[in-house]
């Protein structure tokens, strides 16, 4: 019974630990584009998340009953499997927090959890319509849906706001993007802190401390939302980099259409309990208010490399978790050996981030992994050919771009007819 005390502790310890990582890795999530639109400070902004992510954590349990008691069984898991499934989400949190690549947080903790409990038990111990219904099909939808609010969001904001000096307005935009990015994060705590939640609760029932079928007890909310609030607090500058800078560049018309979108999403997704990625909801809108605005252009090298993340977080987490269970199931010596393994590797990849330091200071400045003038890539070059004209008449904007004869642009001037052939 002793052992089993201490295991559990070290299960809760773990988790928080996890939701620590979570909040530092989606920090990004609701401030990177408030942050590179120069809506508010860096530091201000992830106080300003921290609070509203600690907030959003004691709004609702759905999230948290359908990790706690859906996705995979409850009976015959134990407890080390909990750990197992942890260990495997904090390594790849950070190391794609080292990559600088905003992958799913969320994606990491199902995929340990099923890795973990695969290897215990086999396939009988994962629900696997609970995994389709509620974890694959929001994470394919959920950036789709994101971006597309986004992208006819911005439009309709440009649209509006035609015929007005962008200068002036954009002011109005920042403090809108305030409010949106306050609602994100709102939303963020709603989501993600549950699933830590979640994690502990199931940890409690394998251990016989609760009931199967329970909501967390109060000092789980408690304790789950103070530690995804110190992690947002610190800042995962690395991925706001990226996502503020590297994927598009946002002006302050695009970020509040980013943001509203996105936060849209979540809170309904949280209202039914699907637990998706938030990281993936805020980079599909993100995309989509780069699609959004005539001229912007998406970096698809950049998107990319985030596709390829998202596509192996979920198995690479399962694969890790997989490991540190069987090392765990070799008995206390294996407990011990795969925390030693999870300290030593968290030490190697903050070593590793201290070589090319992200803090607040740096944090707008150009994405070094972006490319600079990349040219627009099919989807964007598609976008714009079924962007409809302005209203002021397609015809003077047509004339406007052909040069008269003498190398002289005359909107007046009836366009050159093409020579025949």
């Amino acid at each position: 019974m002793e052992h089993l005390t201490l295991l559990l502790a070290i299960v809760i310890v773990t988790a928080l630990v996890f939701d620590f990582t979570n909040g530092f890795h989606d920090t990004a999530n609701a401030m990177a584009t408030t942050i590179s639109t120069g809506a508010l400070k860096p530091k201000t902004a992830v106080a300003m998340s921290a609070v509203l992510n600690l907030v959003g954590a004691f709004l609702s349990v759905e999230v948290a009953k359908t990790i706690s008691g859906g996705l995979i069984n409850e009976q015959g898991i134990r407890t080390e499997v909990i750990f197992a499934a942890l260990v495997g989400a904090i390594l790849w949190n950070l190391f794609t927090w080292l990559l600088g690549l905003p992958s799913s947080s969320s994606h990491a903790l199902f995929g340990g959890l099923i890795g973990a409990t695969l290897m215990s038990v086999g396939t009988s111990g994962v629900n696997g319509g609970v995994v389709v219904t509620k974890v694959l099909l929001p994470a394919l939808a959920a950036p789709l849906v994101a971006g597309l609010a986004a992208m006819l969001a911005t439009r309709l904001t440009y649209r509006i706001g035609r015929g007005t000096d962008e200068k002036a307005t954009a002011k109005g935009f920042r403090v809108g993007q305030i409010a949106s990015a306050a609602l994100v994060s709102l939303a963020h705590g709603t989501n993600d802190a549950q699933k830590t939640m979640g994690v502990i609760t199931l940890a409690l029932v394998t251990g016989g401390v609760v009931a199967p079928g329970s909501n967390p007890p109060l000092w789980v909310i408690v304790s789950a939302g103070v530690a995804i609030a110190l992690g947002t607090y610190l800042g995962g500058w690395r991925i706001i980099r990226t996502m503020g800078k590297g994927l598009t560049d946002l002006r302050p018309q695009q970020g509040f259409a980013a943001q509203t979108s996105a936060a849209t999403v979540i809170l309904a997704s949280s209202h039914l309990g699907f637990s998706l990625s938030t990281t993936q909801s805020c980079s599909g809108a993100v995309m989509g208010a780069g699609l959004g605005r005539k001229g912007g252009v998406v970096r698809w090298s950049t998107a990319t490399r985030m596709f390829i993340a998202w596509g192996l977080t979920l198995p690479a987490a399962a694969l890790v978790a997989a490991g540190a269970e069987f090392l765990t199931g070799q008995g206390p010596w294996g407990i011990a050996a795969t925390a030693a393994l999870l300290v030593a590797l968290s030490t190697v990849i903050w070593v590793a981030s201290r070589r090319r330091p992200v803090d607040h200071t740096n944090v707008n400045a150009a994405d070094e992994s972006a490319v600079a003038d990349e040219p627009p890539g099919v989807v964007t070059a598609a976008v714009a050919a079924v962007t409809p004209p302005p209203v002021g008449g397609p015809a003077s904007e047509i004339a406007a771009t052909i040069p008269a004869p003498g190398g002289t642009s005359d909107p007046t001037a009836e366009p050159a007819r093409p020579a025949a052939v």
